[in-house]
């Protein structure tokens, strides 16, 4: 087992970011997104009830978390908003400032 911080890996997760918004319904929600150092880059997903969404891969942390934001924006999601909470096993202390989508 290695005991590098998930950060120094190659691949697998780096950061996990919290999303909180409405759903299709109307209920609010907060879920976390993970994302993952690949071979290409950076890819995120997150789990909602049945639902798991996985963006595109980019170059960057943020793109993939925004290609996520985007997917569940197009499936009826409103009002998201998100914020890094983990960066490899650091917790961030909800230090850091939320970034808001505008809905579509």
């Amino acid at each position: 087992m290695s005991v590098l911080p998930l950060l120094f890996k190659k691949e697998g997760v780096v950061e996990r970011h919290q999303i909180e918004g409405n759903d299709p319904s109307d209920r609010y929600f907060s879920r976390s997104i993970l994302v993952s150092r690949t071979g290409k880059g950076y890819s995120a997903k997150v789990m909602y009830e049945a639902l798991t969404v996985e963006g595109q891969t980019h170059s960057t942390i943020g793109g993939a978390v925004k290609s996520v934001v985007d997917k569940l924006s197009s499936l009826g999601f409103r009002r998201m908003r998100t914020r890094p909470n983990f960066k490899g096993r650091r917790y961030l202390a909800e230090k850091e400032t939320w970034i808001e989508y505008p809905d579509v």
